[in-house]
């Protein structure tokens, strides 16, 4: 509440020609859109799994990952998912805990071990797929097949142009410390 007055306030004492003459918009920049959408559909979309499984954001994407390829290492899920590795070893812990995922030690690099879905971990992947792919269809049924197709495609254009851009920063500036 206090933040939403500070905000209030903030927004009549300041005069509407700057935010009209501001530079950049934070509603109308890109990135920050990108991260709402992100946003917004993690939370409608983690309603499908956090209580029914009692499973996070985290969790959800390691286990989906694990039941569609298979077997991975926790690099080879991070780098997958987009998710740091610290991150994933947490997710890995949590569901290594409730025995959805079982570790196996890799006898060529002991540093690293191949993970894989339990029993009741594949149980769960495939009771939840159908509710994720329905989910899905819900939030693009609002589109025509048509817009569908192009939105399909400006993404993927979107996706490969920041990893080309990832790839030209690291390139120039090398990788980031991690934080």
């Amino acid at each position: 509440m206090a933040v939403q007055r500070a905000m209030e306030r903030d927004s009549r004492e300041s005069s509407p020609t700057a935010a009209e003459q501001a530079p950049l918009k934070l509603e109308q920049f890109l990135p920050y859109r990108l991260n709402v959408v992100a946003s917004l559909v993690s939370q409608a979309l983690s309603r499908v799994y956090a209580r029914r499984y009692r499973i996070g954001v985290p969790e959800w994407r390691v286990l989906v990952t694990l039941g569609q390829y298979g077997v991975m290492t926790g690099k080879a899920i991070g780098a997958h998912t987009h998710m740091h590795k610290t991150k994933v070893s947490r997710a890995v812990a949590l569901l290594e805990k409730r025995k959805l995922v079982a570790r196996r030690a890799n006898r060529a690099d002991m540093r690293e071990s191949f993970l894989s879905l339990t029993g009741p971990g594949r149980a769960i992947y495939e009771e939840l797929a159908p509710h994720a792919l329905e989910f899905a269809q819900r939030l693009t049924d609002i589109l025509t097949p048509s817009d569908r197709e192009a939105f399909d495609r400006a993404l993927q254009q979107i996706i490969d142009r920041s990893a080309q851009l990832v790839a030209e920063t690291i390139e120039r500036d090398g990788p980031m410390e991690e934080m």
